[in-house]
C-alpha cells in the first residue's frame, strides 16, 4: 500500500515539476515560495492589524505568532527528523528553481505554516477564508514546481497546518468566551465568536 502511494507521489511530482513547467511558472513560483517574500508579507499583515485594529487586535497577532511557531517547530524540529524523507532534489534530476535546502522534506513547513495561518485567520475573518486557503494552496503547490517537495510533503503540511491553525483559533475563542482576554478581541464582529 505504501509503495503504491509513493509511486503515485513520484508520478505526480514528475508531472507537476517537469511536464507542467513553463516560462510563466518558472518566473512566478520561485517568487511565491521565497522565504523573504512570505516573511515580509506576514509581517505586513500583522503590522496592519496592529495599526488599523488597535489594541483589540493584539491578541489576534499574538495567537497568530503562536500558531506559526507551533507549525514551524512541529515540522522542522520534530516531524522532518522523525520521518527522514529525503528531498526529491537530492535523489533525482529535477527541474530545480531554488536552492534544494536541508535534506528532509516531510512535511513541508511552507505548507504547514501557510495553512496554519490561512485556517487561523480564515476562521476569524470568514469572508477571507477562500482567499487565504487559495493563497496557501498556491504556495504549497509552488514547492513541487520548484523541485524541493513531493506532493505528499505538501499534503502533510496542509493537514498539520490546518489542525494547528484551527486548534489555536479554538483556544482563542474559548479564552475570549471565558473573558480571559483583555482587551477582548473583536471576534463577534468578524463572525468568529459567539455572542456573550
Amino acid at each position: 500500500m505504501l509503495e503504491w502511494l509513493l509511486d503515485i507521489d513520484h508520478a505526480v511530482f514528475g508531472f507537476v515539476n517537469k511536464s507542467l513547467a513553463n516560462p510563466v511558472t518558472d518566473f512566478i513560483m520561485p517568487v511565491i515560495t521565497n522565504d523573504w517574500f512570505l516573511r515580509v508579507l506576514f509581517g505586513l499583515i500583522l503590522l496592519a492589524l496592529l495599526v488599523f485594529g488597535g489594541r483589540r487586535f493584539i491578541w489576534i497577532v499574538a495567537f497568530s505568532l503562536v500558531a506559526v511557531i507551533l507549525t514551524d517547530q512541529s515540522c522542522n524540529a520534530l516531524l522532518k527528523p522523525l520521518f527522514g524523507r529525503i528531498r526529491p532534489c537530492r535523489l533525482m534530476t529535477v527541474h530545480l528553481l531554488v536552492s534544494c535546502g536541508p535534506a528532509f522534506s516531510f512535511p513541508s513547513s511552507h505548507a504547514a505554516n501557510l495553512f496554519g495561518q490561512a485556517v487561523f485567520f480564515g476562521l476569524l475573518f470568514k469572508k477571507y477564508l477562500p482567499y487565504s486557503l487559495g493563497f496557501a494552496f498556491l504556495v504549497g503547490v509552488s514547492r513541487v514546481f520548484v523541485g524541493v517537495h513531493y506532493p505528499l510533503d505538501v499534503g502533510g503540511g496542509i493537514l498539520l497546518g490546518g489542525i494547528i491553525g484551527a486548534a489555536v483559533a479554538g483556544i482563542m475563542w474559548n479564552l475570549d468566551k471565558m473573558g480571559r482576554l483583555r482587551p477582548a478581541p473583536p471576534l463577534e464582529k468578524t463572525g468568529a465568536g459567539a455572542k456573550r
